[in-house]
């Protein structure tokens, strides 16, 4: 009797250990519903991991850790991409599509600090890393003494920086240390009233090829439609407000019943202005919530906001 050839889909992963601890918990989940398939890991490098040097905002571009998982989906180099939802543009090609996006992780922002305290007990001028210029924007409207510094770099390299170039705290995503377990070192969960997180942020999203409706029944089974209710309400005000890793822009939606509620945070890059609103309606209605929100804090002060973050943003990359 001749063995049947098991299927191999291969599923592309930036290589880095929480990337790959995102990953291999996808190909957990998609194992368990579809005990008859095997999985193979293709490790991808993009944009954004091999320059390391160089806050994100400066970088610039869009998808600069997405971008080179995309085209080896295109040329059916891999069968499906694994993303943190947060690094994914608001337009993807034509051919590729949104397949699967599994339940939310926690989306705080969490503070690592070196004596453990929590933002309001930081001393004086404390200094902060981090290279997120929406992180930087709401820690200076909490606290205008802070120093912040840019740090890039893996989780486990920004914990290291935090010891080695004598920072007394650093900023990084709550679901990220979930992820690794690395949540012994949280010194604070950031509060919402503080901060909002990044569009996204503690989510995954499994990218396809639009046409390959094999894989998308594959992959259709580890969808969470509240998570991915949220999501679209969220990167619907983003898309509206043309915002990405060069505006300081938070948002957070969650469904309640048949309801879906939305907050965003538009703010200058020294945190001394900002516009900060909320909206809600019908779940079935979420993109369309994320753009009146994103309309109505443009139109309230926001597009002001933007104009001026983009013009200084754009003199700071010109001096440099």
């Amino acid at each position: 009797m001749v063995k049947e050839k098991r299927v191999v889909v291969v599923v592309g992963s930036r290589g880095s250990k929480l990337a790959l601890i995102q990953t291999n918990w996808v190909i957990s989940e998609l194992k368990r519903l579809n005990p008859g398939l095997e999985f193979q890991i293709e490790k991808i490098s993009t944009k954004g991991d091999k320059i390391t040097n160089a806050p994100l905002s400066r970088l610039g571009g869009v998808g600069l850790f997405t971008k080179e998982l995309e085209v080896a989906l295109i040329k059916e180099k891999i069968d499906i991409a694994v993303h943190s939802a947060k690094d994914v543009p608001t337009e993807i090609h034509e051919g590729l599509m949104i397949g699967a996006t599994p339940k939310r992780e926690d989306p705080h922002d969490a503070l690592i600090s070196s004596n453990n305290s929590s933002l309001e007990k930081l001393p004086d001028n404390a200094r902060i890393g981090t290279s997120s210029l929406r992180r930087k924007a709401q820690l200076l409207a909490f606290r205008e003494d802070y120093k912040i510094l840019d740090l890039r770099g893996n989780l486990d390299t920004r914990l290291e920086k935090l010891e080695t170039e004598d920072m007394d705290a650093i900023v990084v995503a709550h679901a990220g240390l979930l992820r690794m377990n690395y949540t012994g070192q949280i010194s604070q969960i950031i509060p919402f009233d503080i901060m909002l997180p990044a569009v996204g942020q503690g989510s995954l999203f499994i990218e396809i090829r639009r046409n390959d409706t094999r894989i998308q029944k594959i992959v259709s089974g580890i969808d969470d439609e509240q998570t991915g209710i949220a999501i679209e309400a969220e990167r619907s005000l983003l898309a509206k407000l043309q915002g990405g890793c060069q505006v300081p822009i938070g948002a957070y939606a969650e469904i309640h019943g048949k309801e879906v509620s939305i907050e965003a945070i538009i703010c200058t890059l020294d945190g001394d202005h900002a516009i900060r609103d909320r909206h809600s309606g019908h779940k079935d209605q979420a993109a369309k919530i994320g753009e009146e929100l994103a309309q109505r804090m443009l139109e309230n002060g926001g597009l002001k906001i933007l104009h001026e973050v983009r013009k200084e943003f754009q003199g700071r990359i010109d001096h440099i």
